[in-house]
C-alpha cells in the first residue's frame, strides 16, 4: 500500500531523479536497476555508488519505483507518472474518443437528474449533479493537457533536424490533426454534429430548472449553492473548450500546410523532370521568348556507396550462423491426462437444502457423494460452509471422519434453516 506523506516525502528529496526517469519513460516502458543507477548518477554526479544504490532503495520503499514480478524490471508508479507530468506540462495526447465517452457521460448523468427532478427527488438531483462536477473536471483536465501535448508536438517538429524529410519531421503533426483536431473539430462544431455545445446547453437549462425548483421548495442554501458552482463550472467549460480547440487547430495548421504545399513542390517539380526525361531538356523548357536563355547544359555528379566495416561482420555472422538445436518435450497421450472431476453442484445445493437439518456436513457429502476423491469432498465442505443460504454451526466436541483416504478430525458443521 503507498505511504503518501513517505511518496511525497521522497519525492521531495530526489525530484530530479524522478523527474528524469519520467521523461525517460516515454521511450522505456520499464528500468533495470543499472539504468536507474545511471540516471541517478548523470543527474546528481556527487553521489557515490553507495549513495546512488541508497537512492534506488528509498524510491523503491516509498514506491515510486515498483518491482516487477518474475523480473527483475522497475516501473514507475503511475500516479506518480501522472503527477509529475501535470507539473511539468508534458503529457501525451489524448483520444478524442475519450473525450466523446466522457461527454457522453454527461448525457447520462443529465437524464437522471431529470428523471430525479421528475419524480422530485432531491438525493437523485444531487448525485447526479456530482456526477456532472466530476465529468467536467475531467473534461477540463483532458482539454489543457492535450493543448500541452499539442504544444510539445508542434515544438518537437520546429526543433527536429532539418537534414529529416519533412514528412517525417512532421510526422506526429500529421498524426494529430487527423486523429484529434478534426475529430475535436466535429465536436465543438456549432452545427447539428456539435455534441458539446449542445451537451452543456442542455446541462445549463437542466440546472437553472433544479436551481428555480429549489428556490421554490425553500432548498438548503448549500444545495443551492452546489446547483450555481456546478453551473458556473459547465458555462466555462464551453467556453474553455472552444478556445483550447481553435488554440490547438491554430498551432498544427500551419505546419500541416507547410508538408502540404512542400508535397505539391515535390510533385510538381517531379513532373518537370518527367518531362525533361521523355521530351528532352529544350523542348521541356521551351518558352514562347528569348529560347536561347534557356539552361541547356547540366552536369553529371557520380555518387559511391559501399559498405562499412560493421556491415561486413554482421554479413559474415549471418553466413556462418549455425541455428542450435532445440529439444522439445515428447508428446503426452490423451488418455494420461488426469480429468477433473465433474460434480453437479446445484443439484448438490438442491439436495442439501430439502435435507436439512445437517449434523455433519462432512459426513453428509460423503454419503451422498461416494466415489469423490478426498480433495473434491473437502472443498464443497469449504464452499458449502461459506453458503448464506443456511445457517453454519460449529460443533464444540471434535469428531473423527474416515474417506476415502484420508482420516479428518474436526469441528463438525451442522447447518439449519436460515
Amino acid at each position: 500500500m503507498t505511504h503518501p506523506k513517505s511518496l511525497i516525502f521522497q519525492l521531495h528529496k530526489h525530484w530530479e531523479v524522478v523527474e528524469a526517469l519520467v521523461r525517460a519513460a516515454r521511450e522505456y516502458p520499464a528500468f533495470r536497476t543499472e539504468q536507474v543507477l545511471a540516471v541517478a548518477g548523470r543527474v546528481q554526479p556527487g553521489l557515490d555508488q553507495a549513495a546512488r544504490e541508497e537512492v534506488v532503495r528509498s524510491l523503491l520503499r516509498a514506491e515510486i519505483l515498483q518491482a516487477q514480478p518474475r523480473t527483475d524490471d522497475l516501473l514507475i508508479n503511475p500516479l506518480v507518472v501522472d503527477f509529475v507530468r501535470g507539473l511539468t506540462r508534458e503529457h501525451e495526447l489524448g483520444l478524442a474518443s475519450v473525450l466523446r465517452a466522457r461527454i457522453d457521460g454527461m448525457r447520462e448523468a443529465l437524464q437522471a437528474m431529470n428523471e430525479g427532478l421528475d419524480r422530485a427527488d432531491n438525493d437523485r438531483v444531487r448525485q447526479a449533479a456530482g456526477w456532472l462536477a466530476e465529468l467536467i473536471r475531467q473534461i477540463r483536465l483532458q482539454l489543457e493537457n492535450d493543448k500541452q501535448a499539442i504544444m510539445q508536438i508542434a515544438e518537437d517538429a520546429k526543433s527536429a533536424d532539418s537534414q529529416i524529410p519533412l514528412r517525417h519531421r512532421y510526422r506526429r503533426v500529421l498524426e494529430a490533426y487527423d486523429q484529434y483536431i478534426e475529430p475535436m473539430n466535429q465536436l465543438m462544431d456549432t452545427g447539428p454534429q456539435g455534441v458539446f455545445r449542445h451537451h452543456l446547453e442542455a446541462v445549463e437549462a437542466t440546472l437553472d430548472r433544479v436551481l428555480d425548483w429549489y428556490i421554490a421548495q425553500g432548498a438548503l442554501y448549500s444545495h443551492r449553492l452546489q446547483i450555481r458552482q456546478v453551473s458556473y463550472q459547465a458555462k466555462a467549460l464551453r467556453r474553455e473548450g472552444r478556445l483550447i480547440a481553435q488554440q490547438c487547430a491554430d498551432t498544427l495548421f500551419p505546419l500541416r500546410e507547410e508538408v502540404r504545399q512542400n508535397d505539391a513542390l515535390a510533385s510538381a517539380v517531379s513532373g518537370m523532370l518527367g518531362e525533361v526525361r521523355r521530351k528532352g531538356l529544350r523542348r521541356a523548357l521551351a518558352r514562347r521568348a528569348d529560347v536561347s536563355s534557356l539552361p541547356v547544359w547540366y552536369s553529371e555528379r557520380g555518387t559511391r556507396i559501399s559498405a562499412g566495416d560493421e556491415i561486413r561482420e554482421v554479413m559474415a555472422r549471418a553466413l556462418a550462423f549455425e541455428p542450435a538445436p532445440a529439444v522439445f518435450s515428447e508428446d503426452v497421450e490423451p488418455s494420461d491426462l488426469p480429468l477433473p472431476e465433474r460434480v453437479d453442484e446445484q443439484a448438490l445445493r438442491r439436495a442439501l437444502l430439502a435435507s436439512l437439518p445437517v449434523d455433519d456436513l462432512l459426513a453428509w457429502l460423503r454419503n451422498r457423494c461416494p466415489g469423490v476423491s478426498d480433495a473434491t469432498l473437502l472443498r464443497l465442505c469449504h464452499d458449502l460452509s461459506r453458503d448464506e443460504t443456511w445457517q453454519v454451526r460449529y460443533a464444540g466436541t471434535r469428531d473423527t471422519i474416515t474417506l476415502e483416504k484420508i482420516r479428518v478430525t474436526h469441528h463438525p458443521w451442522s447447518l439449519h434453516e436460515s
